[in-house]
């Protein structure tokens, strides 16, 4: 049964965008080398000129294990002062992608809402396994927060996002931050997160979800190559797959947005559900007939209001500061 009938209008033609090659160990290297291409495509649909008072700097930082974690650092220009701050983590299923993925998006997110944006270049799966990509995060955040006052940021507002795998890792990282107790952060936003990898193994899945991008087979190799082994399992670690921790309370507030077409709509509305009995202030956003990645047809209502919400929220994050909380 296709539930193409079931995408929204405005989208449908953004299927055609997306590769349909399915994710294997073998077609791995080509994959990413398309992702290359796309991503170098995507960038010169939006040059630096989209944003020209932003300027952009890399960064490579020493990571505790000896490895060095590449940075993007994106900070307005203009008058010396303290700036919020957001740390993004790309997306790529935990086997794709490069800190440069959301190049045009970052820009545009530092210029609007005046802050810095640092994009992290942690490891992927399957050569480097968990718990090497949440540590990489980890590094960054804490060479953020450290750097804060030479970087022109507030360190006392600083929030994490990502999109796809880069959400699952920033719910992950929201995890690591409160337990390590070493950086303050204020906010998580959630675009349509992968969090969960016992729903590979769902005895009764959604028969409305993952038709498009990102399928069942998809996150199946994705999980794999994270975990190191078959997902489902007993004992997997919180900080790989966030809807594995037990306790949520005590969390930076969150913002989660999904399609209803999205294989991770289910564990995702699952997660909002409990981040709320945790007492962590949660904002939840579902559109109807998107499917994972559909933020690509940019010029859509949907993906506008998508877009425009999530920014919206980091807004009022920042404005808020320590003590703001997202509308639950």
């Amino acid at each position: 049964m296709s539930t193409r009938h079931l995408v929204d209008p405005a989208l449908r033609a953004a299927l055609d965008f997306f590769p349909q090659a399915r994710l294997t160990a073998e077609t791995l290297a080509t994959a990413r080398e398309s992702m290359r291409l796309m991503m170098q495509s995507g960038a010169s649909a939006t040059p630096a000129s989209a944003a020209p008072d932003v300027e952009v700097r890399q960064r490579l930082v020493r990571a505790p294990e000896g490895h060095e974690v590449g940075l993007l650092v994106y900070r307005p220009r203009g008058p010396a002062q303290l700036r919020p701050a957001v740390l993004h983590i790309h997306g790529g299923g935990y086997v794709l992608g490069s800190m440069s993925m959301m190049d045009g998006a970052n820009r545009q997110l530092a210029a609007e809402l005046d802050c810095v944006v640092t994009s992290v270049d942690y490891r992927l799966a399957p050569e480097t396994p968990h718990p090497g990509p949440i540590e990489d995060c980890y590094t960054a955040l804490r060479w953020v927060h450290a750097n804060a006052q030479n970087l022109g940021i507030d360190a006392t507002r600083l929030a994490i996002s990502g999109e796809s795998a880069g959400g699952g890792l920033a719910a992950a990282l929201a995890l690591l931050a409160r337990d390590r107790g070493e950086v303050p952060v204020i906010f998580q936003r959630l675009i349509y997160p992968m969090l969960d990898d016992r729903s590979c193994t769902e005895s009764d899945p959604n028969p409305f979800t993952g038709e498009f991008v990102w399928t069942r087979a998809d996150n199946r190799f994705g999980w794999r190559s994270l975990l190191g082994h078959e997902p489902g399992v007993p004992g997997v670690s919180p900080y790989a797959a966030a809807a594995r921790a037990a306790d949520l309370a005590g969390l930076a507030p969150a913002f989660i947005s999904v399609g209803s077409l999205d294989l991770f709509f289910d564990e995702n509305l699952d997660y909002a559900r409990r981040l709320v009995r945790a007492g962590v202030p949660t904002e939840l956003h579902v559109y109807p007939g998107a499917f994972h990645g559909s933020d690509v047809a940019t010029g859509a209502a949907l993906t506008i209001d998508a877009q425009r919400s999530a920014r919206e929220a980091l807004r009022r994050a920042f404005t808020c500061g320590p003590a703001g909380a997202a509308d639950t």
